[in-house]
Order: structure tokens, then sequence, then C-alpha cells
């Protein structure tokens, strides 16, 4: 595509060189830069795009995007780039990978996903909702990019930038995926990376305090019109009406179709008589004047949200009581919350859980359920906020019956260090506990005074394949050790 293409309707402040040049990729990260790219230089948070222009020409960018307030004769002496200057570079870099891309979001059904808490799984569900009902699904999430069961690439964000979706998308559209889920972060918002992006349906599944700083949001109320805006790009609308910002939405955004979901108010899809486990939830679904009989395989109460979300959306699609059932018995999302089936019958669960609110969330929803105790074997990752150990080590010590406390993302920091700020936390507690420094040591130890009526809990890595210490990420997945270690204490006579 020729670069004026590209550039359609984008407003240009001034340019040098010639706009009749082919345009086959677009990125903002000099290192993905290849022959015929178009690259936004732009200045962000932490780094300075228009000192990585001379990096991303050498690496086949013909042309280059630069901001209003960038001086354009100072960023290149090039005289075959082409340098464009426009106002509001990153709705612009979203634009014109929609333009490249030739809009791909309008050939599919695309789902759109924010809130606080619960964006992942809700994901996951409404896929394997949809999937049941015979459709082909994409995801495009914080763990991994899908195509039906074959993942395409694991990610290390909420949302992609804006030229990654639009990348996407359009290999969705080859691949002719029917409906496409994005998670969308309130920062995507912000940073306009689903700008152009034609969404069908938008979840907002909940809102609590989070990501209020100066890089994020101001208060509360910006961090809720992020999300909002979500919602205002979509034709039709899903919230859930049992959450203090979330119920406003009904008189704000009154012309939209919607959907609503909860427990304790009345809503278009509704649940009832929950009966929880420690490892699964059941539960009563109330819709369409019918009640079925739903079971979630992942413990808690919020899980009822995360698939009332889900199925609101998918009442959109038509889907039966029958493929819902199916869909949800058994689930699970790679990390979150994730049971881990063992020859040993024990109760083991994987989690991300790794800020306090986030522990102490898994740790009340698994004990009142858990017939024995609560092992909680876990620690925090280092290079990180450093005053919310103790008092992780306090939530700790109050709610597991036992803590083991062991290494997490160490990363380059001292891990007596960081075992030593979480202990100052337990110390205040009754909380038992011990201190097992090698993570599979300590994942052994669990397994080895654990019963079956007993719950592991090992919050920190979820998704991570990798343990990282000293700069050096290292290949760990927690599954493979928890089966290696089973399989060992077999072979040596352990029976439980």
């Amino acid at each position: 595509m020729k670069l004026k293409d590209v550039l359609k309707d984008i407003e240009i402040v001034n340019k040098k060189g010639t706009l009749n040049i082919d345009i086959t990729n677009i990125t903002s990260d000099s290192r993905l830069a290849k022959e015929n790219c178009l690259f936004f230089a732009i200045r962000g948070y932490s780094l300075d795009g228009t000192k990585f222009i001379d990096s991303a020409i050498k690496n086949g960018a013909n042309s280059v995007v630069i901001d209003d307030e960038t001086d354009i004769n100072s960023v290149c002496d090039n005289p075959n780039i082409t340098i464009v200057q426009v106002k509001n570079i990153r709705k612009v870099l979203a634009l014109c990978s929609c333009n490249l891309y030739d809009n791909p979001s309008k050939k599919l059904k695309l789902i759109g996903v924010t809130g606080t808490k619960g964006k992942t799984t809700s994901t996951y569900m409404i896929k394997s909702i949809l999937e049941k009902h015979g459709l082909k699904v994409g995801l495009i999430g914080s763990i991994s990019i899908y195509i039906g069961d074959k993942k395409l690439e694991d990610t290390d964000r909420t949302t992609p930038e804006s030229y990654k979706i639009q990348e996407t998308l359009d290999l969705m559209v080859k691949e002719n995926v029917d409906v496409a889920i994005l998670e969308v972060s309130s920062q995507a918002m912000k940073l306009d990376r689903v700008t152009g992006c034609d969404f069908d349906i938008a979840l907002f599944t909940n809102l609590s305090e989070d990501h209020i700083s100066p890089k994020e949001h101001k208060d509360m109320q910006d961090y809720f019109e992020a999300k909002l805006s979500l919602l205002k790009l979509a034709k039709c609308i899903v919230f859930n009406v049992d959450n203090e910002y979330t119920v406003r939405i009904k008189k704000l955004l009154s012309d939209k179709r919607m959907v609503t979901f909860g427990i304790e108010n009345y809503a278009d899809v509704q649940a009832k008589d929950l009966v929880p486990s420690n490892s699964c939830i059941d539960f009563t679904l109330v819709m369409n004047g019918e009640e079925n009989k739903i079971r979630v395989s992942i413990p808690g109460e919020y899980m009822v949200y995360n698939a009332l979300g889900a199925i609101a959306v998918s009442t959109f699609f038509n889907v039966t009581p029958d493929e819902i059932k199916r869909a949800l018995n058994p689930f699970k999302v790679f990390g979150r919350s994730e049971m881990v089936p063992n020859k040993f019958g024990l109760t083991i669960m994987i989690d991300y859980a790794h800020t306090p609110s986030s522990l102490e969330s898994i740790l009340k929803t698994v004990k009142p359920y858990t017939k024995g105790r609560v092992i909680c074997t876990w620690g925090v990752g280092g290079d990180r906020d450093s005053a919310k150990r103790p008092i992780m080590g306090e939530i700790s010590g109050k709610l597991a019956d036992f803590t083991i406390l062991t290494s997490d993302q160490v990363r380059t920091e001292d891990p007596r260090k960081i075992l030593a700020d979480i202990e100052v936390g337990l110390k205040r507690t009754d909380g038992k506990y011990t201190v097992i420094l090698d993570r599979t040591e300590a994942i052994r130890y669990a397994i080895s005074i654990a019963t079956k009526d007993d719950i592991i809990v090992l919050p920190g890595l979820g998704s991570d394949l990798y343990i990282e210490y000293m700069g050096v990420k290292y290949p760990y997945d927690e599954r493979v050790v928890i089966h290696d270690i089973i399989e060992e204490m077999i072979a040596n006579g352990v029976t439980k």
C-alpha cells in the first residue's frame, strides 16, 4: 500500500519527502522495523522514539512519523526518508494501522473486555462458550494470542500496541475467524491502542481501586471514564449491576443495547443458590425466565461474576444452556486459579496473585471450604514495590494455616532480603511458617506434608514459564515441577 493511502483521512501538519512510496508494515519499535516500514517515533513515558529513528531506518524503515512538537528538520538528514508530522501521534498510529490492514475488525465480530478484575478469565470463558456453539474464535489477551486451539504467541501486556492488534485481527480474518475477543486495559484506552476498532460488544466486569498513580490515572473517576470509553465504542454493552461504578452505566449509556448481570441485584443474567467448594462453584443461572444448574470448575464467588459476564455476552449469539454448561465445566485458565491434576489426588492451585488484594482474595476463597489446611507456598518478585511484602506476609499468616516462603521472580534482588521483608508481616501473626529458598524444594515440601483434605496454593508465577534470577530467565513450569516431584515420590514408594 502506498504511504498516501496509509495516511488516508489523517491530518498532516508538515512533511518532507514523497508519499508515493510502498508501505508493508508499521511499528513504533525500531527493532521490529522491516523493509518498507513506516516507523512512528513516539516520545513515551520512559523512551523517546526519536532517538531510535536511525535504528529503524537501518532495519528497513523508509518513512517516519513524528509528533507536532518535534522539529521536523532535526530528526533525519537522509533525503530518501519521508518524514510526516502529525498531531496526536498515538491515535494516528492506530488509524494508519487500520488503513494498512484494511480495517479487519469490520470483517468479523469483535468483543472487547475491560474491568479491574476478571478480564482474562472472562475472555477465556467467552471463547469457551462460543466455541461450544460452533464458532471459530480468536483471542488477544494478557497471557497469549490464540486462534482456536492454536497459540500464536505469549504476550507480556494486557493489550498490545495498536499496530499489533490490527496485524493480528488481519491474520484472524485470513484464518476465517468468526469472533475475536480483545482484552482492553484502561491504559490501552488512554493510549489509543484500540482506536479504529469496530467493537460489536463490550463487557465491563467491575471497577475497584487500582492503577491510581501519576503515570496512570489521577483518581477513580478518571479510571472509570477510561474504562467507560470502551463501551462508548461498542454497539452492544454488557455490565455488572452489583458494582458501585458499573451500575451507573445504565443511565450513562441508556441509548445502547445492553445486557446486565449480577447476583445481588436484579439483572438480565443472574445467579442464585451459590454452592462453593475449594475446587469449584455451583449456582443456578436465571435467564430468559428459565433456571439452569451451572458448575464452574474454578472456585470462588468472583468466578460466578466472570461466568455471568461471559454468559451475558454469549446471549448475543443465541447459545444454549447445554453449551454454557459444557463450556464452564471442565474449564481452566492457564495460571489463573488453575487446578493441577495429579496422581496423588491432592488439591493444588496455581495462581497469578502477586498483590495484597489478590493474595487475600484467593486465600479467602479457598479457606472456608477446605476441610484440612490451606498451605500457601509463595514469595514476591524482586525489584518491585517492597512496601507490599510485609502486608502480604501478614495476610498469609492470618489466612493460611501454614505458609512456606520461597523464591519468586527475584530478578536482580537478593532473595533472602525479599523473604526477610515478608517475614516482618508474618511475625505479626500467630501463623505457622517455614522458609525454603529454592522454589522446587518448597513445592516438594508442600506436597510431602499435604493430605487430600488440604489445599496447596501456589501464588505468584501464574502463567510465567520461567524463573528470573540475576537478570537471566530460566525455564520453569510449575505444572511440570509438580508432576516430576510426584513421579519421583511414587518411584520411591511414597503414597497419599
